[in-house]
């Protein structure tokens, strides 16, 4: 918010409460609740614009996709644009000099003109990249702050595994199974030989 309609959202409230303070009656409060209440909506709305337009023009870099835009890729090997976009005063002058014979460029100066039309070499974007070690450290560190919490869970949150887990109570759940004759068709029943009493 700028320090103007600081300087004026102070104000209304000022006047408002030392117009309550004066009048006593009740209509009167009402009208100045309803008139402050308006107020504050306004200078917030106004506020919301006046922020749009006090970001503009803050030095914030904006790129222009409509533009071409300097890229290094080895399918595409000249870029639209060169990727020195304002040369200094040294590499204005051998631009001037590129313009005559390359015979009298020195090698160095060729390297120079090279870096000012592009970033990176071939060799440069062939060169193998480190960064797998940074994604596979990555996933290694997330794998075990994963079994850490697995393990603070296990030891601090969870509770002992319930009695319906031990053998000796699915044993008794299976019997019951059993003598209800659950699923007699593909189930648990269909697996049980009744006369021998054993399994199939």
């Amino acid at each position: 918010m700028c320090s103007a309609h600081i300087l004026e959202y102070n104000y209304e409230i000022n006047f408002c409460y030392r117009q309550l303070r004066s009048e006593s009656d009740m209509y009167t409060l009402f009208k100045y609740c309803r008139m402050l209440g308006s107020r504050a909506l306004s200078l917030v709305t106004r506020r919301a614009l006046s922020t749009s337009v006090c970001m503009q023009g803050r030095g914030v870099a904006r790129l222009d996709y409509a533009l071409p835009q300097y890229v290094d890729r080895k399918d595409e090997p000249l870029a639209a644009i060169d990727f020195v976009g304002h040369l200094s005063g040294e590499q204005k002058s051998l631009k001037e000099k590129e313009k005559s014979s390359w015979v009298s460029l020195s090698g160095e100066e060729k390297l120079k003109l090279y870096r000012i039309r592009f970033e990176q070499s071939f060799v440069e974007m062939n060169k193998a990249s480190s960064e797998w070690k940074t994604v596979i450290g990555g996933v290694f560190f997330m794998i075990g702050f994963s079994g850490l919490i697995y393990l603070w869970q296990r030891l601090f949150v969870f509770g002992d595994v319930p009695h319906t887990f031990e053998d000796e109570w699915r044993a008794k759940q299976t019997k019951r199974m059993l003598d209800m004759r659950m699923n007699p068709i593909l189930g648990v029943a269909s697996k049980w030989d009744y006369e021998k009493n054993e399994w199939k």
